[in-house]
């Protein structure tokens, strides 16, 4: 018999499921600014306390996916296995990252291009990503370092991570404003190749 913790934690799941979706909808049909965290609640069908149970603020809705997938990439860095060098790691991470289906929030419900798109356009959510991308950056180098601690010091760390964010990132968001949000996948994993080439 499944314990009442398990089904407690596959019902908050998805809670947070249903806000996430149900908010990028929303801000996709009527704009982020035109949407409140009010409607949203409403829309899911939970009170607007709940909201603010899974997430301090709206723009941590849009971000939601972070946490699970930096977890993940953070593991896969550290994990590397014997012989692996920063490139094998680093690509392997960034198509786990990318191409994979595997996440409490799906990537497969449209609503990734939607994201992304509204990272593009609003310039709050700009803002955000590029506040939390720092975070991200400087994190990443930290756990890269010590997985390859007789190959790379501090800054040869974040001049890897830097570099590859930064591929990944410019032409990600190309795509999105080029119309073609379907081919981000594809075309970050190929500015990460072209960004590690020539990294050991």
């Amino acid at each position: 018999m499944e314990q009442p913790q398990g089904l407690r934690e596959r019902k908050k799941a998805r809670t947070r499921r249903t806000l996430v979706e149900t908010g990028l909808r929303l801000f996709d049909r009527q704009g982020y600014d035109a949407t409140t965290v009010a409607q949203i609640a409403a829309a899911a069908e939970v009170a607007p306390a709940t909201f603010f149970t899974y997430f301090p603020a709206k723009e941590d809705l849009v971000f939601a996916q972070q946490p699970e997938r930096l977890q993940a990439l953070h593991a896969a860095i550290a994990d590397r296995a014997p012989g692996d060098s920063v490139a094998d790691v680093l690509l392997r991470g960034a198509r786990l990252l990318l191409e994979s289906d595997d996440w409490s929030i799906e990537s497969d419900t449209g609503l990734s291009a939607v994201r992304a798109r509204l990272v593009a356009e609003e310039p709050s959510l700009r803002a955000a990503a590029l506040r939390r991308l720092f975070d991200i950056q400087d994190e990443l180098a930290g756990t890269l370092a010590r997985a390859f601690p007789d190959e790379l010091d501090d800054i040869a760390a974040h001049a890897v991570i830097g570099s590859v964010v930064g591929a990944v990132i410019s032409t990600a968001m190309s795509a999105v404003r080029r119309g073609a949000p379907e081919t981000v996948p594809q075309v970050a994993i190929r500015a990460a190749q072209i960004a590690l080439a020539g990294t050991a």
